[in-house]
Formats: C-alpha cells, structure tokens, sequence
C-alpha cells in the first residue's frame, strides 16, 4: 500500500493531516471527503496513527498527542541499524523535534547520512531533528555542581529546549565553594522550575532547594570516589533532602529531568493545549494567565 508521505529535500515533509490529536483525523476525513486522498492513501496514513511495527521495535506515533512530546529514541543498547531506522520513521511521520539520548558519534554519523539535518552534541551524547516551531517559553535553570557533572546538565537542558522551554544554564557552582552559587542567585529567583546535577554527596541540591519557592528536580550523577558508590550515595542524599520543594530521578538521567521540568514549566506559563485552551498556573511566585 502507498505512503503518502513524500520527501522534500532534507527533511521530511509534514502532511497537513500529520497535525496533532483530533484535528489529524478531522483533517484526513475531509481529505477523503473532498477527493484530495483515496481511500488506500487514507488507510495508509491511519494505520500509522497508532504505532508502526518494525518487528525489533514499535514506534509510538501518537506520543506527542499523549505527552507532548514524540517518543525519544534511547541508543545505548541498541544497534546503530536499528536507531537509524527507528529515527527515519520519526522523521517521516511525527511532528515536531526529534531527540536521541545516549548516542555514540558511530551512532550519529550513520543517523546523519539518512537524516542530514540531524546535529550531534558530544558531550550531551543526543542527537537532535529541530523541525516543530522553535518557542522559548517561561525559563527552566539548569544547575551542576562540578564541571564532571556536564554530560548529564547537558542532556537535560537540550531534552527541555527540544520541548520549547527558554533553559538558562548554571555551572560549577558546587558546595564546596557556595560563593559561587550565591552569586548567581538571581538565577534561581527568575526561573519556574530549577533542575540541579550533582554527584558526590549530592548536596547542592538541598542547598538550592533551601534557596527557592519553586520545584527542584534533583539529578544524582556516578560521579564520585569509592564511597559515592557509583551515584547511590548522592541519590540517597538527594531522597532524604529536607527541602520540601525537591524531586529525585535516577541516577545520570538528565533526560528524565529535562523532560519534567519542561512539562512543568509549560505549565507555569500557561502553554495552550491542542483545543486551544489556555491554562492558569501558579508554581512559587509565578502566575501567568492566557
């Protein structure tokens, strides 16, 4: 059967009907109404509506409808054949950005030959796709203890930029010299949503957590000596923090960071959904109606 998804040079091309939630499906049956798609071209497209079988892997077309976001191709574990497959098929049909985590340059070289506008982020390991409208919305700061905490600060303030949120960064800003840290604090007032990276014994986050009216999403990394036992010590340290406002993910997951913050402050600025309904949020001393 027919794809009617077609190539522009460079990129993929965007159908109209390749559009989010309910307006996709009223969008392909006009289509089909008004003689522009044939029945077969219009089974074709709906049969990728809700995921698309590649045997190893499933491809979820309809995350960014659920969560606001396409689904994020996770490499570490994977065959370079089949991340360049499943990012084709992204490519192609989903709309918006497109993000690879934990990708190796092998990894990327092959990715970028079937998808030339793919940019590569060493340090960060992600491969990016930028093609949804590219918004700076509200501020998420992005926070790292040391300068070996830098690949997983980085991971998260790509993830949350990708998602369209304004990310300002904050580096080696450690407890170990808080001057630093006190410094900059009119960073920590400004944004909605602070993501702090920390390894050793994890501390900062506690400190910043202390420092703010507004969620801390706390990131332990494996960076540290014996005794940080591979991150296990700053993620105990950041789960019993005695700043009320502090969340933990898992250790080095700076995408997970990334991506809650920039849900969170989507919310905080009041993001229009799909129906084109504004929200009316307050996160600390953040209120902002649309």
């Amino acid at each position: 059967m027919k794809n009617p998804v077609k190539n522009r040079p460079g990129q993929a091309e965007q159908s109209d009907i390749s559009n989010l939630g309910e307006k996709k499906l009223r969008r392909l049956f006009e289509m089909i109404r008004s003689g522009e798609l044939g029945i077969d071209d219009a089974l074709g497209e709906y049969k990728f509506l809700p995921y698309e079988d590649l045997g190893f892997a499933k491809v979820d077309h309809h995350r960014h409808q659920r969560q606001g976001f396409p689904e994020v191709i996770y490499c570490q574990g994977k065959t370079v054949e089949q991340v360049v497959e499943i990012a084709k098929k992204l490519a192609a049909t989903s709309y918006g950005n497109i993000l690879a985590t934990r990708a190796a340059q092998e990894v990327y070289d092959a990715v970028k030959k079937a998808i030339p506008d793919a940019v590569y982020d060493g340090l960060a390991r992600t491969i990016a796709v930028r093609r949804g409208p590219q918004h700076s919305r509200g501020s998420v700061l992005v926070v790292s203890a040391g300068t070996a905490d830098l690949p997983v600060a980085e991971e998260a303030a790509i993830t949350c930029e990708l998602m369209g949120n304004k990310v300002e960064r904050l580096y080696d800003v450690g407890v170990a010299g808080l001057h630093r840290l006190l410094s900059q604090r009119h960073l920590l007032y400004r944004a909605n949503v602070v993501v702090v990276v920390a390894g050793m014994e994890g501390a900062l986050a506690s400190v910043v957590g202390g420092m703010v009216d507004k969620p801390v999403i706390a990131v332990p990394t494996s960076i540290g000596y014996g005794a940080s036992f591979n991150g296990v010590a700053a993620l105990l340290s950041m789960l019993n923090s005695c700043s009320s406002n502090v969340s933990v993910v898992n250790i080095d997951n700076g995408f997970g960071a990334g991506f809650n913050a920039g849900l969170i402050n989507k919310a905080a600025v009041g993001v229009k959904d799909d129906a084109g309904q504004g929200t009316d949020c307050e996160i600390g001393s953040v209120r902002n109606l649309v």
